[in-house]
Order: C-alpha cells, then sequence, then structure tokens
C-alpha cells in the first residue's frame, strides 16, 4: 500500500478528519515555534492521494499525531533506519571515531545456532549451522551483558596500531575497562589496547600513565609516533578494545 493510503487509513481509523490533522500540526508548530511542522488541508490531501512526500517536519507532525513510532512511517517511505549500519560501507572516514549509528539502531538480526552443530573449539563456518536470522530491539540486547560497549571504526589513514589493528577495522570497546592496566606482557597480544578521546579526535594504541601524563605508544611497525598527553585534560580513555572485525586483502 501506497504510504499517503496508509496514512489516510490510519487517520480514519483514530477518527480523525483532515481539519483535526491541521488543527494539531499547527498546535505542534505553535509550540515548537517553527511553522514547518504546520499540515494546511491541501498538503495533508496531497499526501494521501498524491503521493507527495512530506518533509521530515511533516512526518514528525504526522507521527505525533496518529501516536506512531516516527521510525514506521520513514519506513513506509523507504527509509529505514534499521539498516543505516549495513550502508555504513558506502564511504570510508580517513580520521577514526565513534559509530554513533548502532546506537541509534532500533533492531539488529542475530543467528540463532544449532548447538548440537556448534562445536567452540573448531574453525567453522557459522553460515552453515545458522539455523534463522531474527530482527530483536536493541533493547532486549542490554539484559545479555553487563557491560556497555562502543563500537568505533579505525580510519583509513589511522596507522597507529597497524598492522595489528589495519586502517578501516571495525572495533568494540568495552567501556568498564576505563583504567590503564600496566604491567609485563608476554606478547603483543596480550597488551591491552585502549581507546582514547583526545582534543583532536579519537586514536587507539597501546597506554601508559607517568607523572599525569598519558603515553599513546604505537605498534612498532607502525610510521606514527608516540604521542604525550596530559591526563585527564588532553585525552581520556574510553575503555578497552575488546573485539575487532577486519577485512582480509589478498596479495596483489
Amino acid at each position: 500500500m501506497h504510504p499517503g493510503k496508509r496514512l489516510r487509513l490510519l487517520r480514519e481509523q483514530l477518527g480523525l478528519t483532515v481539519r483535526d490533522v491541521e488543527a494539531a500540526s499547527g498546535r505542534l508548530a505553535a509550540k515548537r515555534g517553527n511553522s514547518a511542522h504546520a499540515i494546511p488541508l491541501s498538503r495533508l490531501s496531497d499526501i494521501e492521494n498524491k503521493g507527495v512526500v512530506p518533509s521530515i517536519y511533516r512526518i514528525y507532525s504526522l507521527a505525533v499525531t496518529y501516536r506512531r513510532d516516527i521510525r514506521e512511517i520513514l519506513d513506509w517511505y523507504g527509509m529505514n533506519l534499521d539498516e543505516m549500519a549495513g550502508d555504513l560501507a558506502v564511504t570510508t572516514l580517513p580520521n577514526t571515531h565513534c559509530i554513533e549509528t548502532l546506537n541509534a539502531t532500533g533492531n539488529v538480526k542475530i543467528p540463532v545456532l544449532d548447538d548440537a552443530a556448534f562445536d567452540p573449539a573448531r574453525t567453522q563456518n557459522l553460515g552453515r549451522i545458522i539455523q534463522q536470522w531474527g530482527a530483536v530491539p536493541f533493547a532486549y540486547l542490554s539484559q545479555f551483558a553487563s557491560v556497555r560497549y562502543t563500537y568505533a571504526y579505525i580510519g583509513t589513514e589511522d596507522l597507529t596500531m597497524s598492522p595489528l589493528l589495519p586502517p578501516g577495522s571495525f572495533i568494540q570497546i568495552d567501556e568498564s575497562r576505563d583504567k590503564i592496566v600496566e604491567g609485563t606482557w608476554k606478547s603483543e597480544a596480550d597488551r591491552p589496547i585502549y581507546f582514547l578521546e583526545t582534543r583532536n579526535g579519537y586514536k587507539c594504541g597501546w597506554c601508559g600513565l607517568q607523572d599525569g601524563q598519558l603515553i599513546l605508544q604505537p605498534h612498532p611497525l607502525s610510521p606514527e609516533p608516540v604521542r604525550i598527553y596530559r591526563h585527564p585534560q588532553e585525552a581520556e580513555v574510553v575503555g578497552e578494545i575488546v573485539g575487532i572485525a577486519m577485512q582480509l586483502r589478498g596479495r596483489n
């Protein structure tokens, strides 16, 4: 069904006339001090009957008036906000940054595994043992973890931890681990890698504290220099990187 027809059906189901909608949107426009929220009779008729796409302000007014989630109405017009995370690959950014898109996503598809076929000790193709994919609201996923995760993207020009964390990688940060732990590590894989927020953007790397200064140590094979920040004035620890997803490229 065309979104305009859906909106008309919804209005009629709620027992509202076009004048009711015009009046409600007018009150919202006055409350917000923005006339763009107002929906005149003629414009509402065009939206419902002629396929005219409403502006974002009028979509908001319709969502408020009809008591519907604005995501649902946007989805009627082909704007599914739950697909934003999957569309991130259409562009690459040079600087490392947090990914706020995931926080705004309402649902996520997660796999359901066939327990009898899954052996965590062996490397497996999960696609062959996944029974089904289901959409789950992010709000419900919070019950499965007692820690808060932040997701970020390592910029295409950020070589600080390359090749251990190559540019273009997606990383998961455990915000509960925001205190720098120092010690003797058996290997580079054992040493914690921290995600920092600095005045000049986000950085990640091995860290140490000395005399009120935070020392950001790059990977030995990286061309980036050691950086020193006043802590916490110039750099704060967001958390420890606990997960990474990267693309493996074949040799030329």
